[in-house]
């Protein structure tokens, strides 16, 4: 079965899974679009009080899938452009929405995985999950937000260091940098996440509401346009020779070669 995404209810909490457990729940861009109306659902259902998002059995997200984007090299870019597009609404859904959303992540959160986490309002990680920013392993640029989340959150030689070296980043670091909100041990973080998210439920809606509108105002353009920017360097990226190298490589568990000039095709 492929990516899908689940929905339970707890109340006043909904909680969304990203199911693919096969494949680290690896994201497909049917699931964009269920994420994208699961939250503009939420927003407008006055029994949704908060939100949780998270993952099936013991990852968070793996990001998109290699496979597919190998596939896609062979189609035209715009096929690429419309699926982070999906992904784009997604995260503006989120980002949109006047409840709280909280990533409950265990395991890893790599690549979109990772900026959906940096979407949410807040985060609790397991104390042994792992985030990871690793498109320029395979010669690829971010997407979903990412470059902006990090940017706006960051000092600007560790976004650098996240989204350059790709290299994974433990759930205790990112708490101590302001990036998780609270550790919680092995398999409990979706229950730490629902029970916040119950207590956030239970306040002044229309007040946290506001809250978040006014936290976010200064955001919603800048975030917008590097949404755009991320997709038209996404592309670029896929379609250049560092991309297939990258991609092919890594699916080949080889190391890649890649081109050295900085410019090449």
């Amino acid at each position: 079965m492929g990516a899908r995404l689940l929905s339970e209810r707890h109340g006043a909490v909904l909680l969304l899974r990203i199911s693919n457990p096969e494949a680290r729940n690896a994201l497909h861009p049917d699931v964009y679009r269920d994420g994208a109306a699961a939250l503009r659902a939420a927003a407008e259902d006055h029994g949704v009080r908060a939100i949780v998002l998270a993952g099936e059995g013991e990852h968070f997200c793996a990001g998109g899938n290699l496979n597919r984007l190998r596939e896609n090299r062979a189609q035209d870019p715009s096929v690429q452009a419309a699926s982070i597009d999906l992904l784009g609404e997604w995260i503006a859904a989120i980002r949109d929405c006047p409840k709280p959303v909280i990533a409950a992540v265990e395991g890893a959160a790599a690549g979109a995985g990772f900026s959906l986490v940096l979407a949410c309002d807040l985060v609790f990680a397991a104390e042994d999950a792992r985030f990871v920013m690793s498109y320029a392993k395979v010669g690829l640029t971010c997407d979903g937000g990412a470059s902006h989340f990090l940017a706006a959150r960051l000092p600007y030689p560790l976004a650098y260091e996240l989204l350059a070296g790709g290299q994974p980043i433990g759930a205790p670091r990112l708490h101590a940098l302001g990036l998780v909100n609270a550790l919680a041990s092995r398999g409990e973080a979706v229950a730490a996440a629902l029970a916040r998210a119950a207590e956030l439920a239970d306040g002044p809606a229309f007040a946290l509401g506001r809250i978040k509108s006014l936290l976010s105002a200064h955001e919603r353009e800048a975030l917008a346009h590097q949404l755009v920017r991320e997709r038209d360097n996404f592309v670029a990226a896929l379609f250049h020779d560092d991309g297939g190298e990258g991609i092919d490589a890594f699916l080949a568990r080889r190391p890649p070669r890649f081109n050295r000039e900085p410019g090449g095709h």
